[in-house]
């Protein structure tokens, strides 16, 4: 195992240069945050699919498939397709016409800058959250690879992620990603292909596992609402998520924007199957794993020769680090040009990636010690998509297509979004938590806009009035 974990190191390390120099490319924040706006069709769609295919599709959705069947995943790679499916066909073009740097600058257009920054307070730790998903998972392959204990493997994955990050930003990122995504598709197939052969082909493993394993839905006591909610946490939580939205700005058009979100969604689908097939085989070769989120890596120790080994071990380093980036860079887009630039009231362009740069290596910090305290990848993944999210997908589709409501509404939808999602998860521990709080969000804001709109309408009604009363 020596040498499969000097070949990770060498992957690594080539990734790390890369990133070092993309990195002097960038002059401007544009460069940093966007990658200057330049993204055609083709690469969009790599960073789309790279960026989404990460630790909770590799690691995390394999494993709740080896431990739940087939219902484990819905999230990965089903829900998250329809989700990048959505915001090319529904948001994309809108999103991209109002010339924003990030999601929370639609906020300040559309609201006001009080709302923006409430925005921000949401939407960054959500990234944070899963970027320590990435890194949790990165400790794992370590861990898997080196023998090394998980957390000495999740210490030494957070500083490679940090520093890899710092200096790449997003044009190293989505240059990456190419690279990154094709090692992806190369090392699954190669594992999916030797895997097979040994379980004697896909029809003989299916057969052999029990109808409730195969239920696409869950168990028979799995409500339909328990059911929606599993469907709604990926789509409605994460469309938009400010790691998608930075792909759909830094298209150099509209339609690109729109393309490279449904072909990258489509190729999701595609290559996220090969992690469900896996976990399905893994139930018969290798049953009554102690940890399941290991299934992939054990799978591949126990039926990849050393170089082939490097090469998958290579192709998992490649969905982490291209995920991880895009979340440490959305924490950071959002906490540096929304509120300490505007805060210091800062110009100058160096000065705004350098605080970016600050910005990455601090949220790369919080998300390792989350990534040393939580128990799951898949836990970490619900939560990101979950924390939040009612509120701002309630408030940005509103604002984004409608003039209904203000900034009072907006205000109102975001904290009762919030609220509802802790006290029915936390504290209730409801059985649809993130339903009910999306419906609370959506009644608070048809409810505080119709006051609003009332409030203006006695408003005016009294100024016509007090001028009837001068004119008389």
């Amino acid at each position: 195992m020596n040498s499969v974990l000097v070949g990770i190191v060498v992957y690594i390390l080539l990734q790390l240069l890369v990133g070092v120099y993309c990195s002097r490319k960038i002059a401007s924040e544009s460069d940093y945050l966007l990658a200057g706006r330049s993204l055609g069709v083709g690469m969009g769609s790599l960073s789309v699919f790279a960026t989404w295919f990460g630790a909770e599709t590799c690691i995390g959705a394999a494993g709740s498939v080896y431990e739940n069947g087939l219902s484990g995943a819905t999230v990965d790679p089903f829900g998250y397709t329809l989700c990048l499916v959505l915001m090319g066909l529904v948001f994309a073009a809108h999103l991209w016409r109002r010339n924003l740097t990030t999601l929370a600058d639609l906020f300040l257009q559309r609201y006001s800058a009080g709302i923006q920054s409430f925005a921000v307070l949401l939407i960054a730790p959500t990234s944070i959250m899963w970027a320590a998903a990435q890194v949790r998972a990165f400790g794992q392959v370590l861990s898997s690879a080196s023998g090394l204990e998980v957390d000495i493997a999740i210490a030494v994955a957070a500083v490679v992620v940090i520093v890899y990050t710092m200096y790449g930003g997003l044009l190293a990122d989505v240059v990456t990603d190419a690279v990154q995504g094709i090692a992806l598709i190369i090392g699954l197939l190669l594992l999916l292909v030797l895997v097979l052969e040994a379980g004697g082909g896909i029809d003989v493993a299916i057969a052999r596992l029990d109808a409730e394993q195969l239920g696409f839905f869950g168990t028979s006591e799995t409500s339909g609402l328990e059911t929606l909610e599993q469907w709604a946490i990926p789509i409605c939580g994460s469309v938009l998520s400010q790691e998608l939205v930075a792909r759909v700005l830094a298209s150099r058009s509209p339609e690109a924007a729109r393309r490279a979100c449904v072909y990258g969604g489509l190729l999701y689908l595609a290559v996220g199957l090969i992690p469900v097939t896996l976990g399905l085989l893994g139930m018969q070769l290798l049953p009554g794993l102690n940890e399941p989120e290991q299934i992939l890596p054990t799978l591949a120790q126990k039926y990849l020769h050393s170089f082939f080994y490097v090469v998958f071990a290579g192709a998992l380093i490649s969905a982490i680090l291209s995920t991880v980036d895009s979340a440490l860079l959305a924490a950071s887009a959002l906490l540096s040009h929304n509120l300490v630039v505007p805060l210091m009231r800062i110009q100058d362009e160096a000065a705004k990636v350098k605080i970016a740069r600050m910005i990455v290596l601090a949220s790369g910090i919080v998300a390792f010690a989350l990534a040393l305290n939580a128990g799951r990848v898949y836990t970490l993944v619900e939560e990101a998509s979950a924390f939040g999210s009612a509120g701002i997908f309630t408030v940005v589709i509103f604002g984004l297509f409608t003039s209904f409501g203000g900034a009072f509404s907006a205000g109102v939808t975001l904290a009762a979004g919030m609220l509802t999602w802790i006290i029915g998860h936390h504290v209730l521990d409801l059985a649809t938590p993130y339903l009910v709080s999306l419906s609370v969000a959506l009644a608070s804001y048809i409810l505080v806009a119709c006051w609003e709109r009332a409030r203006a309408g006695e408003m005016k009604l009294g100024l016509i009035a007090a001028w009837l009363r001068e004119e008389r």
